[in-house]
């Protein structure tokens, strides 16, 4: 990475860090206006960083889709709901064609089987209290997403846990729906970790060491793979 590159990185993370504290604050003091101003600009800043550390395209793409889903489900409404999920399923499968080659090759069958008791186990919790028509779509984003956490987990720890956090962020959402227990200011909580799982996630993507695109596979050299929702403030 060159110094104006570092450079542009360590500011990018700064206003990334700023816009993060302004956002999680404003939600605990319900400052609506700021939080509705915050949230549209905290994922293109995310994805300009990766960028700016030689992230490959699925990552600022996946980024961008999360933005498109946090503005969708941020007007609010049945349609913007699942359109807003509809981004957030787009872009969990860019984080798929990110990880995918390394995810699956270091994956273990027992946690694959973990994971996929864990997505039954939810979705069985949460089927008698949500709504008939959106069951399914429900069920079905919920399997993609663990998915993605499965193959984020054998790409790397740090992707991993963004894919657990995501996991756990879109389980209160759900929680909501289904008027399941949540804890307290369910809001701060549900975007502390989504913002905390889309962080791993591009860092994990592109640091040094991370899993190498398959283009590079077997070629010795190390070049760092670079790198839904429901409403992100709660229903």
């Amino acid at each position: 990475m060159t110094a104006a590159a570092g450079r542009a990185t360590t500011v990018l993370q700064a206003l990334f860090v700023l816009l993060t504290a302004v956002h999680l604050g404003a939600l605990l003091v319900d400052a609506t206006t700021v939080v509705h101003l915050t949230k549209p600009a905290l994922m293109p800043v995310l994805a300009v960083w990766a960028l700016a550390r030689g992230g490959r395209w699925p990552l600022p793409a996946a980024l961008l889709c999360g933005c498109g889903g946090d503005v969708l489900l941020q007007i609010g409404g049945e349609t913007a709901f699942l359109a807003g999920m509809g981004c957030f399923a787009a872009g969990h499968l860019c984080y798929l064609a990110l990880f995918a080659r390394a995810g699956w090759r270091r994956t273990a069958p027992w946690v694959a089987a973990g994971y996929g008791a864990a997505w039954l186990g939810t979705v069985a919790l949460l089927w008698p209290g949500l709504a008939a028509h959106l069951r399914l779509p429900v069920a079905g984003y919920s399997l993609l997403l663990t998915v993605m956490g499965l193959v984020a987990l054998g790409a790397g720890a740090w992707t991993g846990l963004g894919g657990a956090l995501f996991m756990l962020s879109d389980t209160l959402i759900a929680a909501g729906l289904a008027d399941l227990p949540r804890p307290p200011v369910p809001q701060f909580w549900i975007m502390a970790t989504y913002i905390a799982a889309q962080w791993l996630l591009a860092a994990g993507a592109t640091r040094e060491g991370a899993p190498r695109p398959a283009s590079c596979a077997g070629t010795g050299a190390r070049q760092p793979v670079t790198s839904v929702r429901p409403r992100r403030v709660g229903p």
